[in-house]
């Protein structure tokens, strides 16, 4: 909603008065500048935070430990091998990716 009526603010100011001189180009990527960086500062950076934190936790799974998985299984882990886990849920067994694995179950 600011950036909005920033924008806004920013179109209705109108030309520069005469005689006084234009402003210099960099001064017209300021804004423009400015709304990347809020862009990357409150959506992209989390995103590569929550990442980063759910490639550690599926470096550090082990035997016993219950899990998500993004298809929605959730289950105990029996064994971990490089990109699978074996995955027990009730009575079925499966193999999935470790990259399937969201989170640990607290």
């Amino acid at each position: 909603m600011f950036f909005g009526n920033l924008m806004i603010l920013l179109a209705m100011a109108g030309p520069a008065q005469k005689g006084a001189e234009a402003p210099p180009v960099w001064m017209n990527m300021v804004p423009l500048l400015v709304m990347i960086f809020v862009f990357w500062f409150i959506l992209l950076r989390p995103q590569m935070k929550q990442e980063r934190q759910r490639e550690e936790m599926r470096k550090t799974l082990s035997k016993g430990d219950h899990v998500y998985t993004n298809g929605g299984i959730v289950g105990t882990v029996i064994s971990v091998k490089d990109d699978t886990v074996m995955i027990r849920s009730d009575e079925t067994k499966l193999e999935v990716l470790k990259a399937s694995v969201t989170q640990k179950k607290t």
